[in-house]
């Protein structure tokens, strides 16, 4: 039976899914943020958290138990992925959303072991305030409703990412955007203001304009596993290429770097691009 609560930014659903019996999925405002299968932490439905786990499994050792922050918590499925698939993590999921955060850790409780700690904040005031080369992985996922906010969007903001991230660590987001891509240009403009590599991960029909879509943002210090990211993004059910280098630097053309002054916050998707029940 779907639960649904009001929580802080609005109306949360979880809706099991009839074909797993321990999986859901959870909106909110009819906005799919997450999907997650308690008795399979691995299986990634949505294809933007299966190019975020990949970014994650081409970092370092494969082996070796890793320190993730999360921006964006939603159902928690990245981390609950990350304590499958690396044990002994330790991670850091900031959710603004104290009422969201709730009904999941209530509904969807995580493993006694997980390794997971769960804060209740804004995302850029706790890495403004967080540690500095205190993780080797960021990931942001967080989306008001469908679109990322404003405030994390800036060199601003980059910077503040850069500056917990460690020696040679990745930050990899999930955006979303359509043609003629002046946020996603704009965003990449801005994370090579700060970042000496970046690159981008999307599906062909999304990168051609074809249709709004996501698409994961790379970027580090150190030089990006360029050739294992597009080995796997080229395996997955909806195949995704990786575009880096010149391509990319092609892609990004004229765009200016964002400064909190003039950001913006993502596009409104089209009706119908991402909605579900």
């Amino acid at each position: 039976m779907a639960v649904i609560k009001d929580v802080d930014h609005g109306t949360a659903k979880l809706m099991p899914d009839v074909d797993r019996p321990r999986a859901w999925l959870l909106t909110v405002d009819g906005a799919p943020q997450s999907y997650v299968d308690l008795d399979a932490p691995t299986h990634l439905e949505f294809e933007y958290a299966q190019r975020l786990a990949h970014v994650i499994d081409t970092t370092d050792d494969p082996d070796r138990p890793l320190d993730v922050t999360h921006l964006g918590g939603g159902a928690l499925t990245l981390p609950r992925y990350v304590a499958a698939t690396r044990p002994g993590s330790r991670q850091d999921v900031v959710e603004a959303d104290r009422g969201l955060l709730e009904l999941v850790t209530e509904r969807l409780p995580l493993p006694a072991d997980s390794g997971i700690t769960v804060h209740g904040a804004d995302a850029r005031q706790w890495l403004e305030a967080a540690a500095p080369d205190s993780t080797d992985v960021l990931v942001a996922d967080v989306f008001g409703g469908s679109r990322v906010p404003a405030h994390l969007t800036s060199v601003a903001y980059a910077r503040a990412a850069d500056r917990v991230l460690r020696a040679g660590g990745v930050y990899a987001a999930n955006l979303a955007d359509g043609a003629p891509f002046g946020f996603l240009r704009s965003q990449l403009a801005t994370f090579a203001e700060v970042f000496g590599q970046v690159a981008l991960i999307a599906e062909p029909t999304v990168l051609r304009g074809r249709r709004f879509g996501n698409a994961v943002l790379v970027a580090s210090h150190e030089e990006i596993e360029v050739d294992a990211l597009a080995r796997r993004a080229a395996g997955d059910v909806f195949p995704a290429r990786v575009e880096h280098g010149a391509a990319l630097r092609l892609f990004i053309g004229d765009a200016k770097p964002v400064r909190d002054e003039d950001a913006v916050a993502s596009p409104e998707p089209p009706d119908g691009a991402f909605g579900i029940g």
